[in-house]
Parts: C-alpha cells; sequence; structure tokens
C-alpha cells in the first residue's frame, strides 16, 4: 500500500527532484505540494512546482502557495552561497495553470483534519508553513504520523559556518516544528553531503529517455557546476540532491543511518543563529526528540532515483 505523503517545498533544483521523485514512485501518494518562501521567492517557487507536474503530465496534483516570509523575522537579505545552483525559474516550459485556490496553511490544516491520520508531512524548505500551521491549529498534530525534514547540520553548515539554508532561513519556525511532539526523522547536510550523484550519473538519467529523467539530469548538472565552483565536495564533477533524499528515505528508511538524539534550534546565537544543536550525549537532560541522519547509502540513492525516474505517469 502506497505510503501517502504532503511535500512542503521552496522549489529549486533539489525540490524538483523530490517532487518527480515522490509523483512517479510506486510506493508513494503525493496528496499535494505546498510552497513556501526559500531557495526563491514563493511566488518563483509556486511557479516552478507547477512546471514541474506540467512536464511529467501530471498537472492535476494539488499545489498551493505559502507563506512569503520567515515567521518572526525581516526577509533574508544575505544570499546563500548556493542560489546559482537554482536561479528564479527552473529551466522547463512556463506552467499552464495557476496554483490550487487557498493558502497552503490553510489546505495544511483542512487536509490533516480531515485525514485518518495516515499522511506523512515532508517538508524540504523553510519550514515556515508547516510552523504557521501548528500555531494557528494545533489539532494537527495528533493526526500527522510523522514529519521528514530535509534540513540541519551538525558537522557545517552551508548558509553559515554552523546552519543549514532551511534552517537558517527561519530559526524560529524550525524550533517550533522540532520540538511539535511528533516523531520527526531529520535529513541535514551530513547525510546528503555522502549520497552525491554524479556526472556519470547524470547521463545515465538522460539516457532513461523519460521526461523526468531529462529534467533531473539538467538540473543535477547544473547544482554539480555550481558546488563545485562554491561547495566543492569531497570529490569533484558530483552534487548533493538534498530534498530527493529526504523522499527516499520515506520510500525505504534504510537509505539513512539515524541516530534518535536531542535536538534544538539556535535561534538567538551571535555566531550560531540557526544552528540545529545535537546532543549526541545527551548531556541536555532532554528527552530524545529526533532521529537525525548522520550517513547515507549513495549507491542505494542513486539507484532509486534511476528505477523511479525512468517512469512516467
Amino acid at each position: 500500500m502506497a505510503t501517502k505523503i504532503i511535500l512542503d517545498v521552496d522549489t529549486g533544483t533539489d525540490d524538483a527532484l523530490a517532487l518527480m521523485t515522490a509523483a512517479l514512485s510506486p510506493d508513494l501518494e503525493l496528496v499535494g505540494a505546498t510552497v513556501v518562501n526559500g531557495n526563491t521567492n514563493v511566488d518563483s517557487c509556486t511557479e516552478n512546482t507547477l512546471r514541474v507536474f506540467d512536464w511529467i503530465g501530471m498537472p492535476t496534483v494539488p499545489v498551493h502557495r505559502g507563506m512569503s516570509r520567515p515567521l518572526a523575522r525581516p526577509q533574508a537579505t544575505q544570499l546563500n552561497p548556493a542560489t546559482r545552483i537554482h536561479g528564479d525559474l527552473l529551466d522547463l516550459p512556463p506552467a499552464t495553470r495557476p496554483a490550487d485556490d487557498g493558502h497552503a496553511v490553510d489546505w495544511l490544516i483542512d487536509t490533516y483534519l480531515a485525514s485518518e491520520g495516515d499522511i506523512t508531512l515532508v517538508p524540504v524548505g523553510p519550514l515556515t508553513n508547516v510552523a504557521t500551521a501548528i500555531q494557528k491549529e494545533p489539532r494537527i498534530l495528533e493526526r500527522i504520523p510523522e514529519i521528514v525534514i530535509m534540513g540541519g547540520a551538525h558537522d557545517h553548515g552551508n548558509s553559515t559556518a554552523s546552519a543549514e539554508f532551511n534552517i537558517w532561513l527561519d530559526p524560529e519556525a524550525a524550533r517550533i516544528v522540532v520540538n511539535c511532539g511528533r516523531p520527526i526523522r531529520m535529513v541535514p547536510l551530513d547525510a546528503t553531503h555522502r549520497a552525491l550523484v554524479s556526472g556519470d550519473d547524470c547521463a545515465a538519467l538522460r539516457a532513461l529517455g523519460t521526461p523526468a529523467g531529462e529534467a533531473a539530469a539538467r538540473f543535477v548538472e547544473k547544482r554539480i557546476e555550481g558546488y563545485d565552483a562554491t561547495q566543492p565536495m569531497h570529490r569533484a564533477g558530483a552534487a548533493p540532491v538534498h530534498d530527493a533524499l529526504a523522499v527516499c528515505a520515506v520510500i525505504d528508511p534504510s537509505v539513512l543511518t539515524t541516530q534518535f538524539i536531542p535536538v534544538d534550534v539556535e535561534t538567538g546565537g551571535e555566531l550560531s543563529d540557526g544552528r540545529t544543536v545535537c546532543d549526541f550525549r545527551f548531556r541536555s537532560g532532554k528527552p530524545a526528540n529526533v532521529s537525525f541522519a548522520m550517513d547515507a547509502d549513495e549507491p542505494k540513492f542513486v539507484r532509486m532515483l534511476k528505477e523511479i525516474l525512468g517512469r512516467t505517469a
């Protein structure tokens, strides 16, 4: 039986692969996508999301536009070093339809309250939509079986020395979500940087001959160019595809190696704002609340992408 999921996205290149993987996997039922400000402004992120579904022949997946700025602080003006990886609009034809009526936050609330508690929530951008929904209607929490977050970092950040972009952009929202009391898996940079997709993998994706394979190759090649220039990985010619790894972890949890530990988010540190504080030694006295991934199975991840993106709608 397919696992129902909702993807909360700030669609750039890696979100695009996450959307295609979720939509095309026979093991998942993509209930809809909510969009948040992040990799670019929320209007462009929404357009990108719609473009992806059009491209793979699934134009009826619900898409709802959400929050346009962080929860409790001004919109960030500092550019993420990886901005060039995404750009504003994806290299796909313009969308043929507008987003669905209704704000993403309200749609999340209505969808979860009407559900049987069987829809996994997969936020792969800043957590503003999710935190706002929790604050507006806390009853949704009892209907969310699991939250699988792409975000956070322990060893090193990518927006600051210690903060990963999704958490850094809206740390107040992230703190609400990681402390919400529901089962949480976090897919941080520590794991995504261990599951790289290479130029050779891009050639194999393109050779699949499917719309998803072509788009994936196009976007990962752009990511490789950007990472080699601004954030070199442990080997050249390869890049992480963070958000798609989170989706693959819903399909097959064994693609990650996790530890169940106390995790919180720093919201006021001069040097560490937005850091995910991971208590691996249980020194805080707080109970474990997050299954935090510290490693990933790269061959399995790449194999899953090739198998799923070789499908058509």
